[in-house]
């Protein structure tokens, strides 16, 4: 059996061919996205380049020759969260998606969690406290900003909702990414009539929303245009799919107690996986429904490797260069802290802050330094995060470490000393791809009769690269300890209600 996994993230789309039989990765492909950015923190992208990106992605795998289109036997799709793609009643795109790292939506947001009663009421409305970038604040700015486009709306879907409208014709969308829009309840698993009041008429807009499906559940078979285009058998199975960082949980085994997966992309993210609909001890955990039918607590910081990288920019260093200066700089980058914000950040809740280098003097203001303290700024974001999901409960045995940062021995090594954790890396460099085509062969193993569990799949398809495990160096880890405490303590003096 083959599967196909589909990744469509903010930068390109990825897809995988999955062999089980092989139990590997046959063949990919990628192709690039364009961003649309703008004043006040618009990020944008028009949902016809991440199908096309989706061609040319598959076109690429096939031309490798490891298998034929009429192989596959599903398609499960990951996609960047939270992104407001609105159709018409003919299924058109009215306008580009917003995208999960637009800011610009601040004002609406601080709207919506005032009309709930604040973060506690969001809270008891929700099980989570809404958070700028969300879909719901981008509904309500588009009906605020641009009404003609809103007065069109008829479907709301998300990115990986589109992909699959656009593969099969169905308007569905799963628990795991809807809870990610700030309309669903995730401890009942239900659209919420409250938060749709503080946009527009809840009959109104409930009708706009696709119908939610399981996890397991298929969400119908590929167009027969599609079938042809791509040269797919006409009973080709597309799987529920999910959210990237829900797909990256299952690509990654996080589907038990005691597994963080950390992402080192675009986007930093932690998040672990909860039998039971979690009760938060803070705002800034996301307790999102899994796409493997439990709950994924989350948080997620906007800075990391694209801050990083704009950095070395700065210098004109190629990543070699870049890992050499941070080589060459001591822990704790002689006193300089970067505090990272250059897009706002989300964890701490800063949406409309800026960056900020402290501590700086003639001695230590050097380019190594300034480089190792943007890594470690960024890193220290996502030790904050830490922070939080073991102060509520988690157990992080072991973090895996997936997305482009992981490929760097150096910043593996960061992240095992700055946690604390024994760090290890999944076989397969696109986990979120890969835990796609999981999901989509255990949809198709439940459509065949065939009920087997997720965790035997991914017991036997999500491996790890042993030969990439790192652990804590206990000297690294008492001078990182110093460092980021220096790191809290300025970000507290510049913003005390940040955390």
């Amino acid at each position: 059996m083959m599967y196909l996994g589909v990744d469509c993230g903010t930068q390109s789309t990825k897809v995988v061919v999955f062999d089980t039989q092989k139990a590997a990765v046959i063949a990919q492909g990628e192709s690039p996205h364009e961003l649309i950015g703008g004043g006040n923190g618009r990020q944008e992208q028009h949902p016809k380049w991440w199908i096309q990106a989706f061609r040319d992605a598959f076109q690429n795998a096939l031309s490798g020759g490891a298998f034929q289109a009429m192989d596959i036997d599903a398609v499960g799709v990951s996609g960047q969260q939270h992104g407001l793609v609105v159709l018409d009643d003919a299924g058109d795109v009215i306008r580009p998606a917003k995208l999960w790292c637009d800011t610009e939506t601040a004002e609406q947001n601080a709207e919506i969690v005032a009309a709930l009663g604040g973060t506690k009421g969001c809270i008891d409305t929700l099980g989570l406290a809404v958070a700028t970038g969300y879909t719901a604040s981008k509904l309500l700015w588009l009906k605020q900003n641009e009404p003609d486009d809103f007065a069109q709306v008829a479907h709301i879907l998300l990115p990986h909702d589109y992909l699959n409208y656009w593969l099969t014709g169905e308007y569905v969308m799963e628990y795991g990414d809807a809870s990610g829009t700030g309309f669903l309840d995730i401890r009942q698993r239900c659209w919420s009539d409250a938060v749709l009041a503080t946009i527009d008429d809840p009959d109104r807009l409930r009708v706009m929303l696709p119908t939610l499906i399981e996890a397991q559940q298929a969400v119908g078979t590929v167009r027969s245009e599609v079938s042809l285009e791509l040269g797919l058998r006409d009973d080709v199975l597309v799987s529920s799919g999910g959210g990237d960082n829900m797909m990256g949980a299952i690509g990654t085994g996080n589907i038990e107690q005691g597994v963080v997966t950390a992402s080192l992309g675009t986007s930093g993210t932690l998040y672990a996986y909860s039998d039971q609909a979690p009760d938060i001890k803070h705002p800034l955990i996301a307790p999102f429904c899994s796409s493997s039918n439990g709950w994924l607590l989350l948080i997620c910081t906007m800075n990391l490797t694209g801050t990083v990288n704009h950095y070395r920019d700065l210098f004109g260093w190629d990543l070699t260069q870049m890992l050499q200066a941070v080589e060459r700089s001591p822990i704790g980058a002689q006193g300089l802290t970067l505090l990272p914000f250059l897009n706002g950040e989300r964890v701490p809740a800063l949406p409309n802050s800026s960056a900020s280098l402290l501590g700086m003097n003639a001695e230590n203001l050097t380019p190594d330094n300034i480089m190792r303290s943007a890594l470690e700024g960024v890193t220290f974001g996502l030790r904050l995060g830490m922070d939080l999901l073991r102060g509520s409960g988690i157990d992080s045995q072991q973090l895996r470490l997936i997305g482009g940062g992981a490929n760097s021995p150096l910043w593996r090594q960061m992240m095992a000393d700055v946690m604390n954790c024994p760090v290890v890396c999944p076989t397969s460099t696109e986990s979120a791809a890969l835990g796609a085509a999981i999901q989509a062969h255990w949809c198709h193993l439940n459509q065949q009769g065939q009920f087997t569990s997720l965790k035997a799949l991914c017991e036997r398809f999500s491996t790890l690269n042993t030969d990439q495990a790192v652990s804590p160096n206990p000297d690294n880890v008492a001078r990182y300890e110093q460092a980021y405490q220096r790191y809290r303590q300025q970000l507290l003096a510049l913003y005390p209600e940040s955390i």
